[in-house]
C-alpha cells in the first residue's frame, strides 16, 4: 500500500525548502508581490508604461525589464506551490496555495495583455531603430518573435478580454487533473494466485510489465473499465479542451487549431504532418514487431496488456534507486566532466528528485522548476529498467534547464517545447548503449534490446498515434462534428487497429484508453516526443563519431535556451529537423533493432 506523505523519508524527497523554508515564508512573498495594488491593478508599476513606449526605446526596455521581474517572482511562487501540491493533490493548504498563485498569474496575464499589441502597433521603422539602441539589443530575438505574430495579435482591449477568459478556459484541464489524480480510485485486483494487489497509477505500469498475465489482464481491463464508467463526463472534458483551442485559434484568425498551437513556437505545420505521414508509411515495421512478439510469447491472441511484458522473463532485473543514479552518471561520461558534475550534484546533495510513490502523489514523472530554483524531478520509482530509463530521461530535462538558466538571461532561459524532449531521450540512448556495453550474456543483450525496442515503439510510434488522434479530434470539431464518447471511441479504436496491425487483439476496454491520457489537454504537445527522440538519436550518433567537437556543440545547444528559433537551436547541435529524414532514420534503426533482437533471441 502506498505510504502517506508524512511517512516518506526526507532524503527520498526533493528539497523544496531551498525555494521557501515553509508555507509561511511563501505567503509572505505572495503578499509582497501585490503590495502596491491599486485601482490600476496589482502591478501599477507596469501599467504606468501604457501609451509611453512610443516615446523612446529606453521606455520599452524599462517596461520589459519590470514585466520580467514580476513574472520571474510569479514563477518562483508558482513552482513551490505546484511542487507541494503534487506531493499530495488532496492536501488542502497546498491546493489552496496552488489555486491562488494560478489565479494571480492569470491576473498578471490580464494586466500585461496590452504589451504585445502595443509593441506590434509600433511602426516598423520605429522598432528597427529601437533595436539599434543598447538598451534593447538584448531583447532583439524576443521582439522579432513578437513581430512574427502580428497577423494573429488583437487590439489591446481584445487581448485583455481573451486573457480574462483564461481562468474559465482552464476548467477542463484542471477538472481532469483533480479527477484523475485525487478522485479516481481503482481499488484492488487479483494476481494468478488470487492474492489482492492495490491498483494505482504507479502500480499500473508496473503490473503491465509483470510476467503474471492474470495480473496484467486484470490491471488493464479493470483500470479501463473504471475510466469507462465516466466516459461521457471525461469525453466532455476533452471536448471542452478542444473547443478551447478552436475558440482561441478563431479569435486570433489562425487557419486551424494546429496552426495556432505551432506558429507561436515558429514551427511549421509541415513538421507535424511529415511526422504522421512518415510513420504511417512505415507501419509495416511496427506490425512486424507485433507479430514477432506474439510468436515469441506463444499466445493465440496478443492483447494490449501483452505489449509491455519482457520477452526475456528469465532475465527480469530490478534496480535500487541508488543503482539507477550510478548507471545514469556512468552513461553520461561522453558528455564531459562538467555535465557529469552538474548531474552528480543534482542527484546527490542538492536533492532534485522526489523518488517514490506515496498516497495521492501526482502520477507519472516530470522535470520542473524556475529560473531561481534547481530543476526538480518527480518520479514514482519502482525499480524496473523502465524506471531507470525514466530517471535518465528526466535528468536530461533537468540538466538542459540548469544549463539554459546558467547560460541565458531570464527572458531567454526557457527553451522552446519543440526541443524539450531532445535532451531527455538523448540520455536514454546513452544509457542504453552503456548497458549494452556492460552486458555479459546473450540473455542480457536480448533483455536490453527488448527494452529499447519497446521504448522506441512507445516514444515514436505510440506518441505519433496520440498526435494523430489529437489532430483527428480537432479536425472533426473544426468541421462541426460533435465529439461524443462514441465518436472518440471509434476514432481511437480505428487508430489502434491501423497502427498495431492484425496480430494485436484490441479489447473493447482499450477503446477508452484515451480517457486517461493527460497529454490530450496539452495542446499539440505529444508529437514532440517523436521528433525529439529522432533528433536525439541523430545527435548521439554524431557525438560517438566526432567526440569532443560534437560534445561542445551539444553543450552549447543545452545552454542556448530560447535565444534562437527552435529549428536553429537544433542546427547548433548538428541536426536538421526541417525534413523528415531523422524520423525515417530512427524507423530504420527500429527495424535493425528488431532484426538484431530476433537473431540474438535464437541463442538465448
Amino acid at each position: 500500500m502506498a505510504k502517506e506523505r508524512t511517512e516518506v523519508q526526507n532524503e527520498d524527497t526533493w528539497d523544496v525548502a531551498s525555494l521557501y523554508s515553509n508555507l509561511d515564508a511563501w505567503e509572505k512573498e505572495f503578499k509582497e508581490l501585490t503590495k502596491n495594488k491599486s485601482e490600476k491593478g496589482s502591478w501599477p508599476q507596469i501599467a504606468e508604461y501604457q501609451g509611453k513606449i512610443r516615446e523612446d526605446g529606453a521606455k520599452l526596455a524599462s517596461l520589459l525589464q519590470e514585466t520580467f521581474n514580476v513574472e520571474r517572482k510569479l514563477y518562483e511562487l508558482y513552482t513551490y506551490a505546484h511542487l507541494r501540491h503534487d506531493e499530495d493533490v488532496a492536501h488542502e493548504l497546498h491546493k489552496d496555495a496552488y489555486d491562488r498563485i494560478s489565479l494571480l498569474y492569470y491576473d498578471f496575464q490580464s494586466e500585461t495583455a496590452w504589451i504585445q499589441p502595443a509593441i506590434l502597433q509600433l511602426p516598423k521603422e520605429t522598432l528597427e531603430s529601437y533595436l539599434k539602441e543598447d538598451a534593447l539589443k538584448e531583447y532583439k530575438v524576443y521582439l522579432e518573435k513578437i513581430s512574427a505574430l502580428k497577423p494573429y495579435t488583437l487590439s489591446a482591449d481584445k487581448e485583455q478580454l481573451l486573457s480574462l477568459a483564461g481562468k474559465a478556459l482552464e476548467t477542463p484541464q484542471k477538472a481532469f487533473g483533480v479527477f484523475n489524480n485525487a478522485d479516481l480510485q481503482f481499488g484492488t485486483i487479483q494476481n494468478e494466485k488470487g492474492e489482492e494487489r492495490e491498483l494505482t497509477h504507479g502500480t499500473y505500469s508496473l503490473y503491465l510489465q509483470s510476467k503474471d498475465r492474470t495480473l496484467r489482464k486484470n490491471a488493464a481491463l479493470h483500470l479501463h473499465q473504471k475510466y469507462g464508467q465516466f466516459e461521457n463526463t471525461v469525453s466532455e472534458l476533452i471536448n471542452g479542451q478542444v473547443q478551447r483551442h478552436i475558440f482561441q485559434a478563431k479569435a486570433r484568425n489562425y487557419p486551424s487549431a494546429l496552426h495556432a498551437a505551432l506558429t507561436p513556437h515558429q514551427i511549421s505545420t509541415d513538421v507535424y504532418h511529415n511526422l504522421v505521414e512518415t510513420v504511417r508509411k512505415n507501419l509495416s515495421t511496427l506490425h512486424r514487431y507485433v507479430s514477432l512478439r506474439k510468436k515469441l510469447l506463444g499466445y493465440d491472441k496478443l492483447h494490449f496488456y501483452d505489449l509491455y511484458v519482457s520477452l526475456m522473463p528469465q532475465f527480469e532485473k530490478s534496480y535500487t534507486y541508488e543503482e539507477a543514479v550510478q548507471l545514469t552518471l556512468d552513461a553520461v561520461h561522453p558528455l564531459g566532466e562538467e555535465y557529469h558534475r552538474i548531474l552528480e550534484k543534482g542527484l546527490g546533495k542538492e536533492r532534485w528528485v522526489d523518488r517514490y510513490e506515496n498516497a495521492r502523489k501526482r502520477s507519472g514523472a516530470y522535470s520542473s522548476g524556475c529560473y531561481d530554483s534547481v530543476p526538480y524531478i518527480l518520479l514514482n520509482f519502482h525499480g524496473t529498467l523502465r524506471d531507470v530509463m525514466t530517471l535518465a530521461h528526466e535528468a536530461g530535462h533537468s540538466v538542459h534547464s540548469y544549463c539554459s538558466n546558467k547560460g541565458q538571461p531570464y527572458h531567454y532561459a526557457n527553451y522552446p517545447i519543440f526541443v524539450a524532449e531532445v535532451a531527455s531521450t538523448f540520455n536514454e540512448e546513452l544509457l542504453f548503449r552503456h548497458l549494452m556495453e556492460k552486458a555479459t550474456s546473450p540473455q542480457e543483450r536480448c533483455y536490453l534490446l527488448n527494452q529499447k525496442i519497446d521504448d522506441v515503439r512507445s516514444t515514436l510510434f505510440r506518441q505519433t498515434q496520440f498526435a494523430e488522434f489529437e489532430l483527428t479530434l480537432h479536425s472533426l470539431a473544426e468541421k462541426g462534428i460533435p465529439l461524443t464518447a462514441t465518436t472518440l471511441k471509434n476514432s481511437y479504436r480505428k487508430l489502434n487497429q491501423e497502427y498495431y496491425g492484425p496480430d494485436l487483439y484490441i479489447d473493447p476496454e482499450i477503446d477508452v484508453e484515451y480517457l486517461r491520457i493527460p497529454h490530450f489537454y496539452y495542446n499539440f504537445y505529444v508529437y514532440q516526443y517523436a521528433t525529439g527522440i529522432s533528433a536525439a538519436y541523430a545527435l548521439v550518433e554524431k557525438l560517438m563519431k566526432e567526440g569532443e567537437s560534437a560534445q561542445k556543440d551539444y553543450l552549447k545547444f543545452l545552454s542556448s535556451g530560447s535565444s534562437r528559433y527552435p529549428v536553429e537551436l537544433l542546427e547548433i547541435a548538428g541536426v536538421n529537423m526541417k525534413e523528415s529524414g531523422p524520423v525515417q532514420v530512427l524507423i530504420d534503426r527500429f527495424a535493425t533493432l528488431v532484426d538484431e533482437f530476433e537473431k540474438e533471441f535464437s541463442s538465448c
